[in-house]
């Protein structure tokens, strides 16, 4: 049986007269990379301030490690917050080190972990530098060493994503993958979808703080059946929106919708090549995590 690393049970939040999140309920397993994904204003980050208890629920029960959050648990997780804040007057180097202390890692092993993070991140040249002189992309790799500097078994990231190049963003990506290789257990929010195709082990996607769709991502994708054409091409790309389709282009592969459910793939190619697209390759396959994303916004 699995074990959870954190579990949310008919969790409700209201600001005023507005319903934030509306009898949530997930579960994330030891181990595992959770994505949580929906729209700004969502819910998903006044769940996630809840589960730390910044805010506090109305209602249901959010735990971690299957008790309530308490200072007590803070050597265990890392959290990245949404708002980004840094001490502007303190240097690279100095708040790491401070922050790894805190977490109670003895000085030296904090100053060795803390140089350690800036030559995989690339700030090694920037350890002596004060956070106001830093571009936005280099305070965000510090804010994120603050979340993993004391190595927590559970990281929680809202939008860790947010404002990175794609070089970066890879970065980031291939970091939390290392991490969760060690068997670091991940909960973050985004609005990435591609990403979170690739990265994640389960989904949960709300929606004005309902649950829409939460499971495995294949489950997810499955659910919303098999009609879509994945076509590598060459040359001219399919039409954004043909007689029997609709595409959406990712370099020379496109996701192909049909507009009924009932039309024919056959059909579909004809008319692609009609349209000029040399096909080099097409199969059948569920809707991309994007695409499901796309249409539960548009009809929830």
């Amino acid at each position: 049986m699995a074990k959870y690393s954190i579990t949310v049970r008919n969790f409700s939040k209201s600001f005023n007269d507005v319903k934030a999140v509306d009898n949530l309920s997930f579960e994330v397993a030891d181990g595992e990379i959770f994505a949580f994904l929906g729209a700004n204003g969502s819910g998903k980050t006044t769940t996630i301030r809840c589960l730390l208890k910044i805010y506090t629920a109305d209602s249901g029960e959010l735990l971690i490690n299957g008790v309530e959050y308490s200072d007590k648990l803070n050597n265990v997780i890392g959290y990245l917050p949404e708002e980004r804040g840094l001490y502007k007057d303190s240097t690279v180097s100095d708040i790491l080190t401070y922050t790894a202390q805190l977490r109670g890692i003895e000085r030296n092993s904090a100053m060795r972990k803390t140089a350690e993070y800036l030559d995989l991140v690339g700030l090694s040249e920037s350890a002596g530098k004060y956070i106001s002189q830093l571009s936005s992309g280099m305070q965000q790799k510090v804010q994120l060493g603050i979340a993993l500097i004391h190595d927590p078994e559970i990281l929680i990231l809202d939008e860790p994503f947010r404002g990175l190049d794609p070089v970066n963003r890879q970065m980031f990506i291939d970091i939390l993958l290392e991490r969760a290789k060690k068997g670091v257990t991940i909960l973050y929010s985004t609005h990435v979808i591609d990403e979170a195709q690739k990265m994640a082990d389960k989904i949960l996607i709300i929606k004005s703080g309902k649950r829409l769709e939460y499971g495995a991502i294949n489950e997810v994708r499955e659910r919303h059946g098999s009609t879509n054409l994945f076509v590598e091409f060459d040359g001219k790309p399919p039409l954004v929106e043909g007689k029997l389709y609709t595409s959406v282009i990712d370099n020379k592969i496109a996701e192909i919708i049909p507009k009924d459910k009932a039309i024919d793939g056959n059909d579909i190619l004809k008319e692609l090549i009609q349209n000029g697209t040399k096909i080099i390759s097409a199969r059948l396959d569920y809707p991309s995590l994007n695409q499901i994303f796309i249409d539960l916004m548009k009809n929830s």
